[in-house]
């Protein structure tokens, strides 16, 4: 049995390739483990706001120490936080808008970067304090790119993702997806690799 957290970022709803290709990883590990449970937070549907001074403050602050409103302020930080404390596994659906992640995405990724909740410096070196957690990136691109952009995003969402302690990834990309003689092959494809991995 496992606790697997959905990270939705799709604009597109039922027509995601990402969500469609993080399904997919889902079917597989459930199929692994049926009694698993699975936890969606569909960034695109409920986004978390973006960092300011206020919410950045109050995030970082002793739960009990919180008056009122520095709990209203860090009440995002705080939902995502045990949401991802609390996953065995994490299932992030990745498209590429305007040649990066969503935005949505870096937001939630700012409410988990937590000093002393995610990462420490505690002993004068960066130490990763979500351990034991393995992430799926489902990565799902329009064109088709050779000039480095989608390694460049991936590696760094791998290098954040590493510096919270989250060092297990598996990737799954599929190029193409906007590009009619190629979307349906090219999904299939990826698909299949994900079913061959998981298997």
């Amino acid at each position: 049995m496992a606790n697997i957290l959905n990270i939705q970022t799709s604009i597109s709803g039922e027509n995601s390739v990402s969500n469609k290709l993080s399904q997919t990883v889902i079917n597989q590990l459930l199929d692994r483990n049926p009694n698993s449970t699975v936890v969606i937070r569909d960034l695109a549907l409920n986004p978390i706001p973006h960092m300011e001074i206020h919410h950045f403050s109050a995030s970082r602050i002793p739960d009990e120490e919180k008056n009122d409103e520095q709990k209203e302020a860090s009440k995002y930080s705080d939902e995502a936080l045990k949401e991802i404390q609390e996953a065995d596994i994490i299932v992030i659906g990745v498209p590429f808008y305007n040649f990066t992640f969503p935005s949505t995405l870096k937001s939630w990724i700012d409410s988990i970067a937590v000093a002393g909740k995610t990462f420490s410096y505690a002993d004068g070196t960066p130490k990763g304090l979500l351990q034991n957690k393995k992430l799926y990136l489902n990565i799902a691109v329009g064109g088709v790119y050779e000039n480095g952009l989608i390694e460049n995003m991936e590696h760094y969402l791998k290098t954040l993702f590493g510096f919270i302690g989250i060092k297990d990834v598996e990737v799954f990309k599929s190029q193409g997806m906007m590009v009619p003689q190629l979307k349906d092959e090219n999904l299939l494809k990826t698909v299949a690799e994900i079913e061959t991995v998981l298997a």
